[in-house]
């Protein structure tokens, strides 16, 4: 079989089948134009975020500053992925070597968790800036903000290399077709003929730190919030706060949903179908709407990005 190779009287997989949407050849094309869209708005969105925080002065403050770090992770996520689905399905090849398949899992891995952190920090941020106004230049400093954005950055890596290491340690030796859009740990544990306890004990340890504590940080800081806004007396104080924090919280919510549905479940109850449509809104949409949550929502973003780009006035 190709991608195969005998040693040692076993065979060993030398590259994987991505599936895909292999099971749906009428709809390639529509497909092929989908994902071309959003990756090109993805990349296109996003790289405007960076450029104009970087360019507007009036943007250098702890809350662009991380949001110019979720957009150059959602860059890093899109672009580990949808390159790949765009030409599986324009030459109907989706091939992907073992060093490939490897190189890819750690990429997304590390954006994907250290997205989970740096949404965490945001929500502090948010935290402080509603709850503790009067100390918030103090509290979120520049060291502070660099320190918070870094960790997001480093244990993201850290949880990469630690699956990446474990998965290319397994033995592939039967079939080698992955019923996913690209290498996720999920559907390549059970491709897997050696033995994958550790791994799945890993992968649930992540999921406790990445998703869940995460989540429940997210979620105090907002129950912090939301009752701070509710002590506001007036109408337009408390709709002033709440626009500070609403664009994150439906980031917030887009990316969790799909992340809980991806990777919340064992290997065992794997469905290939949820599976692909929860990737499809973490590498795919979540990157594509974010720019434009942010952007639509934010007048300083808008202000910033007229500008930057006198036609976006009109």
């Amino acid at each position: 079989m190709p991608g195969q190779v005998e040693k040692t009287n076993q065979t060993l997989v030398t590259e994987f089948v991505l599936q895909g949407f292999s099971e749906h050849p009428q709809l390639r094309l529509t497909l092929l134009g989908c994902f071309f869209f959003l990756y090109t708005l993805a990349l296109v969105g996003n790289t405007l975020i960076i450029t104009v925080i970087t360019c507007s002065s009036g943007l250098h403050s702890p809350m662009y500053f991380f949001l110019f770090n979720l957009a150059t992770m959602d860059i890093a996520c899109t672009s580990t992925v949808l390159p790949k689905v765009l030409a599986g399905l324009a030459l109907e090849d989706n091939t992907i070597s073992f060093q490939g398949c490897m190189t890819q899992l750690f990429f997304l891995s590390w954006s994907t968790s250290s997205e989970l952190v740096l949404l965490t920090v945001m929500a502090y941020d948010r935290y402080v800036a509603i709850c503790r106004p009067l100390h918030y230049g103090a509290l979120m400093s520049l060291w502070l903000c660099l320190a918070l954005a870094g960790a997001a950055w480093l244990t993201g890596a850290l949880n990469a290399s630690v699956h990446t290491g474990l998965m290319a340690q397994l033995s592939f030796c039967g079939p080698n077709a992955i019923t996913h859009l690209f290498c996720e740990i999920p559907p390549m544990l059970l491709l897997s003929c050696s033995p994958t306890y550790i791994n799945s004990i890993m992968t649930v340890l992540a999921d406790a730190f990445y998703g869940c504590t995460n989540f429940l940080f997210t979620l105090m800081s907002y129950g912090f919030i939301i009752a701070s806004i509710l002590r506001i007396r007036s109408a337009e104080g408390k709709r002033r706060a709440f626009s500070t924090c609403s664009s994150h919280l439906i980031v917030v919510s887009i990316y969790y949903s799909a992340v809980v549905c991806a990777y919340m479940s064992p290997a065992s109850s794997y469905s290939p179908e949820r599976s692909k449509l929860a990737g499809v809104l973490y590498t795919a949409f979540s990157p594509t709407l974010n720019p434009l949550i942010y952007t639509l929502r934010n007048k300083d973003v808008k202000a910033a990005l007229g500008k930057l780009l006198p036609f976006y006035r009109h």
